[in-house]
């Protein structure tokens, strides 16, 4: 089992948000890109909680990202609901996974 860290934790909840957050709405805005996307950045961060080897930070960010990027790239930005779920899921998860990426870097760096 790998080493858990609050950063990959944040990143699995916002993800598991992202992908079940559709099924709350009245309207289907968003529905597809955010529950494949969600459901991205939730495997990704399940996997860097339970592997030794999980994925790379960037890669974990990148998906937040593209969370975050969604509601412009698949024009949903007129649905408040979904666009503020990416919005907000989307950019805690990058801030947190830039975060990451950087300490792990610097540990690297350090060793």
């Amino acid at each position: 089992m790998g080493k858990i860290t609050w950063q990959n934790a944040v990143a699995f909840l916002a993800g598991l948000a992202v992908l079940l957050a559709p099924g709350l709405w009245a309207d289907n805005a968003g529905k597809q890109p955010l529950m494949v996307l969600g459901a991205l950045l939730a495997l990704s961060g399940l996997y860097a909680l339970l592997s030794a080897a999980g994925p790379l930070p960037w890669t974990t960010t990148a998906f937040a990202a593209l969370i975050f990027v969604s509601p412009w790239a698949f024009g949903f930005t007129g649905s408040d609901a979904a666009a503020w779920t990416a919005w907000i899921a989307g950019g805690v998860a990058t801030i947190v996974g830039v975060w990451d990426a950087i300490q792990v870097r610097s540990t690297s760096a350090a060793t």
